[in-house]
């Protein structure tokens, strides 16, 4: 993967960097567009869920499960295939 990237995001009125490599910031782009949300608003979703964990992992995780459940043949339960 490329070098990070760093982005300003506001997450609940605070101003706080993330740094993500671009392919990152390009799934979670798909993701918001997808979900009609801003990526603000995506990452702001991401956050309040994440726990512990931080933040840039939690939105890497969500990524890959993201392109995990939109593979073909992926993200389907009980679409009567066998």
């Amino acid at each position: 993967m490329s070098s990070l990237k760093k982005r300003s995001v506001n997450l609940a009125g605070h101003a706080t960097s993330l740094a993500l490599e671009p392919e990152f910031w390009a799934a979670l782009e798909r993701a918001a567009i997808d979900d009609a949300l801003s990526l603000a608003a995506l990452i702001q979703s991401i956050d309040t869920g994440r726990g512990e964990r931080p933040l840039a992992s939690a939105c890497r995780v969500f990524a890959l499960l993201r392109a995990a459940a939109h593979q073909p043949g992926r993200g389907e339960v009980g679409n009567g295939d066998g």
